[in-house]
């Protein structure tokens, strides 16, 4: 009785410790992606220290945007008037998604050199489709995610 007792504590805990460490931590995925950023773009510490702030403000103002946005999406308008309206609501709000984000990458290349500006947009993309297979759920041994979903291998039964 006291070992199973003990058994199933140490389960607990180590369970525990598992879920705290799959917790996400907005300062960490920001190190994260600044780390990798500053790797694949070869950023030295002058230049991260140039081009980080700002980096960071556009990506400050990028989400309040994305926030305007969202509350377009959350319930469809009862009208098609109103329905219209939103569409053309979301479509300013992408043109200005678009205009922030090439405002903030003529400030960067005036910082650093246009060739390393290139590099850190798409490691900043290459960072978030890397965080993306990692947060998808394990997958059972021998199934494949090929274009049309997932299917179980030919020939092996389970």
């Amino acid at each position: 009785m006291k070992k199973s007792l003990l058994i199933l504590v140490c389960l607990m805990l180590s369970l525990t410790g598992v879920a705290q460490e799959r917790k996400f931590s907005p300062e960490k995925f920001e190190a994260d992606l600044e780390a990798f950023i500053t790797k694949e773009a070869k950023l030295n510490e002058s230049e991260a220290a140039k081009f980080f702030p700002l980096f960071r403000e556009m990506h400050q103002k990028q989400r309040s945007i994305y926030m305007k946005m969202r509350n377009y999406g959350k319930e469809k308008p009862a009208t098609a008037d109103a329905c219209a309206a939103a569409i053309r609501n979301r479509d300013k709000l992408n043109m200005e998604l678009s205009q922030l984000e090439q405002t903030y990458h003529k400030k960067m290349m005036q910082v650093v050199s246009p060739s390393k500006v290139y590099d850190a947009i798409r490691a900043e993309s290459n960072f978030h489709r890397q965080m993306m297979k990692g947060w998808q759920m394990p997958r059972p041994n021998g199934w494949q995610m090929p274009r049309g979903g997932m299917q179980r291998p030919r020939g092996k039964r389970p």
